[in-house]
């Protein structure tokens, strides 16, 4: 049976153009491979796909760079000619716009002021008058908050002084920690022990239901205990 002729238009459906345009590619590519290795032909195709999806065969033996370069030197054209002109002058317009920049700065810094209308002098003198008052706003917010960020350190340390006085009044008041905050009363008494120098001592009485610090018997009535203050 003879295949039917295939008429030559879009195809419609997007599924069905991407399949035929993968086969036909396909296709394509081994009949280029074909004549590379047949005929000692340097091929190089490129193609893109309607989604933009690059596919490309070259010969073996050359590159895409080598076709192009032999591909203007056969027909005597430039293809980059354009291009770098383009270049060129988008260089040039950059290097404007830097000479440009560069003479504003000058400006700014009291230099070239010379050929400078008195117009742009009124300008320029009015950009620098903000950008004054942008710089010192600027500065001001920055003490401020170094000055609230002292404030708080300083305090910090009014708190832990304070602290620390507490401490010290206590310690003068009780200088050997004899004061008991569960209870107790103590008495000081000046005693002599073999005839040698004088000892002081703290005593302290311990009510019924109050433990003997040293452990003593848990049997009723008071109990006393003696510190020694000095020795």
């Amino acid at each position: 049976m003879a295949r039917g002729k295939i008429q030559i238009k879009l195809i419609e459906n997007s599924t069905n153009r991407q399949v035929t345009y993968s086969k036909r590619r396909n296709g394509l590519f081994k009949k280029a491979n074909e004549l590379t290795v047949l005929c000692d032909a340097k091929v190089s195709i490129i193609m893109f796909s309607s989604t933009g999806k690059l596919h490309e065969f070259i010969s073996p033996s050359t590159t895409t760079k080598q076709i192009i370069d032999q591909y203007q030197k056969t027909l005597g054209i430039d293809l980059w000619n354009t291009h770098y002109e383009k270049m060129q002058e988008q260089l040039k317009q950059l290097k404007e716009v830097n000479r440009n920049l560069r003479k504003e700065i000058r400006q700014r810094m009291g230099e070239c002021l010379n050929d400078v209308s008195i117009q742009d002098l009124r300008g320029l003198e009015e950009e620098m008058d903000n950008s004054v008052k942008l710089i010192r706003e600027r500065k001001y917010r920055v003490l401020s908050n170094q000055i609230d960020t002292s404030r708080k350190k300083v305090r910090n340390v009014e708190e832990i002084h304070k602290n620390l006085l507490h401490e010290l009044d206590a310690v003068k008041e009780d200088p050997y920690g004899l004061v008991d905050n569960g209870g107790g009363e103590y008495e000081t008494i000046i005693g002599y022990q073999n005839g040698g120098p004088p000892r002081i001592f703290a005593l302290r009485l311990h009510h019924p239901n109050h433990p003997n610090l040293h452990g003593g018997s848990s049997g009723g009535g008071s109990d006393l205990t003696t510190y020694p203050l000095l020795e």
